[in-house]
C-alpha cells in the first residue's frame, strides 16, 4: 500500500477499525440471540410456516408459544433495525462531512496536493475507500437484520415486511441509503467548508429523503384488488400490507367505501340485507402482497443511487473546473 491510497488509509483507519469492531460485536450478540430464538422454536415445535399472518396460529399452547417467541425477540430486532436505519446518518456525519470539509477547514488538503497528486486523484483514493467501507459495513448489518427476522418474519403481531423496522433496514436499500448518505456528506463538506455545519446538513438531508420516501412510499404503484363474491369473508391479508381501502362492488364492477355504503349498528339491516338492497355483489379490499417488497427496494434503491451518482458527479466536476483554497 502506498501513494495516495496509503494516505487515505492512514487518515481513515480509526472510522474503519472502530465501525469493524462494532460490526463484530453486533454479529457476535446477533448469532447469540438467533441461536436461542431457533432453541426456543425447537423446543417448544412451533411451526412458524403456519403462524404467518395475523390470523395465524393464535389459538392453544402452539399460539401462546409463538407470542412468547415474538415478545422475547420483536424488541431486540427493533434495535438491530434502528441501528442498520441508523447506519447512513452516522456515516454521513462522521465520515462523509469531514472526508473534504475538515481537509479545507484544517489546510491539510495542502500537504497532499504537493506531492505531485492532482485534486481529482487524491479526493478519488478517499472517497473509494469510505465506499468500499459503506458498502461492506452496511450490506453486513442489513443481512444481520433479515437472517435473525427471517424465521419469525410476518407472524402475528410481530414485525413485517413493511414496518420501518424490516423494510428500511434490509435489503439493498439500506446499502444504497448508506451511499447516499456518505456522497451527501461529502457534498456538504465541499460546499459548506466547515465540518460541523456540514454534519448538520447531511444530517438534515438524509432524515428528510428518509421520511419523504416513507410517506410516499405507498404511491409508487397500485396495490392489488382482493374481490369476494356475495357475502362471502373477505379473503385474509396473511403477510400482505394492507392499504385500508376496503368496501363492495356493484354489478358494473364499481367500487363503494364501507362507510358509505353499508355501516353497521343497532337498528341498521345486517350484511347480507344491505347488500341486497344496494345491489352489491361482493367486497373488496386493496393489499400490497409481501412479494411487493423487492419492487419498493429496488425502486428506492435507485433513488438513492441516482442521488448518490449526481452528487459525487457535482463534486469531482467543481474539484476539476474550480481549484481548493
Amino acid at each position: 500500500m502506498k501513494g495516495t491510497l496509503w494516505l487515505a488509509w492512514r487518515q481513515q483507519r480509526a472510522l474503519v477499525l472502530t465501525g469493524a469492531a462494532v460490526l463484530l460485536a453486533v454479529t457476535a450478540w446477533v448469532v447469540v440471540m438467533r441461536m436461542d430464538m431457533m432453541d426456543f422454536i425447537s423446543s417448544h415445535h412451533i411451526d412458524t410456516a403456519a403462524c404467518k399472518g395475523w390470523d395465524g396460529c393464535q389459538d392453544g399452547a402452539a399460539g401462546e408459544a409463538a407470542l412468547k417467541l415474538l415478545d422475547d425477540n420483536t424488541g431486540p430486532l427493533r434495535t438491530l433495525g434502528s441501528l442498520s436505519t441508523a447506519v447512513p446518518v452516522l456515516i454521513g456525519i462522521f465520515w462523509g462531512a469531514p472526508l473534504i470539509g475538515r481537509e479545507l477547514e484544517s489546510g491539510t488538503w495542502k500537504l497532499a496536493l504537493t506531492q505531485g497528486v492532482g485534486a481529482g486523484r487524491w479526493f478519488t483514493t478517499r472517497f473509494a475507500l469510505a465506499a468500499l467501507c459503506t458498502v461492506t459495513g452496511s450490506a453486513a448489518l442489513a443481512a444481520l437484520v433479515a437472517w435473525w427476522w427471517s424465521p419469525i418474519s410476518n407472524m402475528l403481531d410481530g414485525l413485517y415486511w413493511h414496518d420501518g423496522y424490516i423494510f428500511n433496514a434490509t435489503g439493498p436499500a439500506a446499502v444504497a441509503c448508506a451511499l447516499f448518505g456518505l456522497a451527501a456528506g461529502t457534498a456538504a463538506g465541499l460546499f459548506i467548508r466547515r465540518t460541523l455545519p456540514a454534519m448538520a446538513a447531511v444530517l438534515g438531508a438524509v432524515v428528510a429523503l428518509r421520511f419523504a420516501l416513507n410517506s410516499f412510499r405507498s404511491d409508487w404503484f397500485a396495490p392489488q384488488v382482493w374481490l369476494s363474491q356475495g357475502d362471502a369473508p373477505r379473503r385474509e391479508i396473511g403477510s400482505g400490507w394492507s392499504t385500508g381501502e376496503f368496501g363492495f362492488v356493484d354489478a358494473a364492477g364499481r367500487k363503494h367505501a364501507i362507510a358509505d355504503a353499508c355501516p353497521w349498528g343497532e337498528g341498521l339491516p345486517d350484511l347480507k340485507t344491505c347488500m341486497a338492497q344496494k345491489g352489491f355483489t361482493g367486497r373488496y379490499r386493496t393489499v400490497y402482497p409481501s412479494s411487493d417488497f423487492w419492487s419498493f427496494q429496488w425502486i428506492e434503491t435507485g433513488i438513492f443511487l441516482g442521488l448518490a451518482a449526481a452528487l459525487i458527479a457535482v463534486v469531482c466536476i467543481v474539484l476539476k473546473r474550480r481549484p481548493l483554497p
